[in-house]
């Protein structure tokens, strides 16, 4: 069963393709959780028919029964001649106690105090909770002498979610896998699966987090047209996006009328989202309210009026960055761009997580998504109530930080892991490589706030943070933490207790097997008195383990394996996927790299063993007939075999066995017209790991062209 078929059949009716949106509302100002709620009555379907008729109703409702503001006048005239008529507006409900009666309030329409029945109200409670609720309404017209008010409510239907079944959505995620849960939720927000990694997926889901969790505090910033404020803006009725610029103390928090106290903002929404917050910059931003907000963010609650209030709305910072990363990492910080009022250590030490917007492709045609997600506004519901779910204390179940990170620090931390949780594992069930996946990204996007804080204000350099933690469900295994744009931009850490000799420097690995405890501290400055060492660079050749992360760069295979390969006369690629053009072109890769590092390739025998896909394999033959013959010019003996097999090595006749985990598929797809193309190092990289085995093939006499003899010294 596909993974559309599981969405189909599992939330029936609660699904729409979310391409379908778009097609249909045009230049209209209807909110799209409005349009994919009408879609999933009408184009609950995978028949192509179906959905072209369900398009052409729902356009056709839209068309004759939305209420455009400018329009009001005319649709008030309509119900007076025909005596009723059917809108689309959204509707507020209050109590009018002196009448002892419900009355509506039209958002568009311009109506107010219109009576409306009980039963409506008891039907739909949504009505009365000050946010308003979209409807389907009939409206009727009362004519005559003497009448209190002209205009009545016939029938009312909301079209937006007015409950949700909580439990079983939490039952339906046992259906799916975890890659195919997060695709689903990828399809939801809107966006193709297929485009991104797991790693880019991650980020883009964290932009949720504010939606699903209490008082969490989210930075993003990044390059333009990265889909930043895209979630904010149409994800749900439970959150306003409003421009930095037009945000003052009382809006967003109490305002003021005579006597009485009006709650701002924050009071009403579930996620107050500051759109373009860099445009700020320069900009004389009122102290009163970054004082207010600065306490607001570490306690949930303010001083304004005549007392203290609390509020449970997250604050959500986007906007556009005005460098390259490793510009910023060089020469400033990377909250370089927004206000210089908010570059303050007391306010950016409440940031929960700064997600690196930069790390997201710029959209494009097809980056959004074609597929089935849920309804918009049945999954900002879901959110909504999920925010009831606290999660945080799950984190002391699977690790044990260290004792130098800040209460604030571990606060950041267990609230990403809670909501990351409550996303990709609302029933609880989660595998321990899974919870720690979550972890890690917790971790990152705390140290990514904490990092900068060390730039921006010197007093948090005397207690730095050390980023690792016990791996309490691997047996106490240590692990430390960075930033992924620290290790692709070779950034060095202050290193403490250790010996400088055993500082190994890939330029490119995340973690080594030997896991050096490290410390963060200033990127910019170094003590004079304590001069930080010079790393070395890979050209040591001792066993170990190399690890790499998704999405880094910086790696090439000059740096993988050139030291280990330097001395070698013959040697022996076993890859059994070696198949497609692009695949072919990182043997060809390969080859070049040891063209033009070593000091001599004449005399060099190289044998690639690969698997057979009968197919491919005449076209494969071609290829790899014109990679011999070129290297010929070389004095390079090119040779090839095909054969079964999985495992994926390079060996050496002077005694190496390099184990590549992905052989030498390691980088994520890029485009053919892109620097990346000729750079290595500009490429980002999947996930993998690379063993340095010493097996002294060449004093035992062993034939290292003959992989199984190969294999059999592994197991001795």
């Amino acid at each position: 069963m596909t993974l559309q078929e599981k969405i189909m059949r599992s939330f029936l009716g609660k699904v729409v393709r979310k391409d379908l949106a778009f097609l249909v509302k045009g230049g209209l100002p209807v909110p799209t959780y409005v349009l994919e709620y009408l879609l999933g009555q009408y184009c609950a379907s995978d028949d192509q028919q179906a959905i072209e008729m369900g398009i052409e109703k729902v356009k056709e409702v839209i068309r004759n029964n939305y209420v455009n503001r400018a329009d009001a006048e005319v649709v008030k005239g309509k119900i007076r001649e025909n005596g009723r008529y059917r809108i689309i507006d959204k509707v507020t409900v209050t109590l009018n106690e002196k009448n002892d009666e419900y009355q509506a309030t039209f958002a568009n329409l311009g109506l107010s105090g219109v009576p409306i029945g009980t039963q409506y109200v008891t039907q739909n409670p949504k009505l009365l909770s000050g946010n308003g609720v979209w409807c389907i309404i009939t409206i009727g017209y009362i004519p005559g002498e003497d009448v209190k008010v002209r205009w009545e409510i016939q029938t009312l239907k909301p079209i937006q979610i007015s409950n949700i079944d909580l439990q079983d959505y939490i039952s339906q995620r046992r259906c799916f896998t975890t890659e195919e849960w997060i695709d689903f939720l990828m399809h939801t927000v809107g966006l193709n699966p297929d485009k991104m990694n797991r790693r880019e997926k991650f980020i883009t889901l964290a932009r949720l987090l504010p939606h699903i969790e209490n008082n969490y505090n989210f930075v993003e910033l990044g390059p333009k047209g990265t889909g930043k404020s895209h979630v904010f803006q149409e994800l749900s009725p439970y959150g306003v996006l409003v421009s930095g610029g037009d945000v003052t103390s009382p809006r967003l928090f109490v305002s003021m009328a005579g006597k009485k106290e009006n709650i701002g903002l924050v009071g009403y929404w579930d996620v107050v989202s500051w759109d373009e917050f860099e445009q700020q910059k320069g900009r004389n931003v009122d102290a009163v309210l970054i004082d207010t907000m600065q306490n607001y963010l570490a306690n949930k609650s303010f001083n304004r009026g005549k007392g203290t209030h609390e509020a449970s709305a997250s604050m959500a910072f986007v906007g556009n960055t005005k460098h390259t990363v490793p510009y910023m990492l060089k020469n400033s910080h990377l909250f370089e761009s927004i206000p210089t009022s908010f570059i303050k250590g007391a306010f950016l030490d409440r940031i929960h997580l700064y997600n690196p917007g930069w790390e997201i492709r710029t959209l494009k045609k097809d980056s959004f998504s074609k597929g089935y997600g849920l309804i918009t506004d049945y999954i900002a519901a879901v959110l909504h109530e999920l925010r009831n779910l606290d999660l945080t204390d799950k984190l002391k179940d699977y690790a044990k930080f260290d004792g130098s990170l800040s209460e604030r620090d571990h606060l950041a931390i267990r609230k990403t892991f809670s909501g990351m949780v409550k996303l990709l594992y609302p029933d609880g069930n989660m595998t321990d490589q899974e919870a720690y996946e979550l972890i890690d990204f917790a971790a990152e996007s705390r140290k990514r706030v904490k990092d900068q804080l060390y730039i921006i204000d010197e007093t948090f350099r005397n207690e730095p943070a050390i980023f690792k933690y016990e791996l309490l469900k691997q047996h106490g295994e240590i692990k430390t933490v960075d930033t992924l744009e620290r290790i692709s931009n070779n950034i060095d850490e202050v290193v403490e207790d250790t010996d400088e000799e055993d500082v190994d420097d890939t330029a490119s690995a995340s973690t080594e097997s030997s896991n050096e405890n490290t410390t963060s501290g200033n990127n910019t400055e170094t003590s004079a008195e304590t001069p930080k060492p010079k790393r070395k660079r890979i050209s040591d050749t001792r066993q170990k383990t190399l690890s790499f992360r998704m999405g880094q760069t910086g790696v090439t295979y000059e740096k993988l394996f050139a030291p280990y390969l330097a001395n070698a006369k013959e040697i022996v690629v076993e890859d059994p996927y070696i198949r497609a053009p692009w695949q072919v072109k990182n043997l060809m890769e390969f080859i070049t790299m040891l063209i033009d590092t070593r000091e001599s390739v004449e005399g060099l025998k190289i044998k690639l063993y690969t698997s057979e896909e009968e197919e491919k394999i005449p076209e494969l033959i071609d290829r790899l007939d014109d990679i011999k013959d070129d290297l010929v010019e070389y004095g390079i003996e090119f040779d090839y075999t095909f054969r079964d097999f999985h495992d994926r090595a390079i060996t050496t006749d002077d005694g190496w066995r390099i184990v590549p985990g992905r052989g030498l598929d390691i980088y994520e797809k890029y485009s053919p017209y892109s620097v990346a193309s000729s750079r290595q190092a500009r490429r980002k990289c999947k996930e993998f790991s690379v063993d340095y085995v010493r097996v002294d093939g060449a004093s035992r006499g062993i034939d290292l062209r003959k992989a199984t003899d190969v294999e059999n010294i592994v197991r001795e």
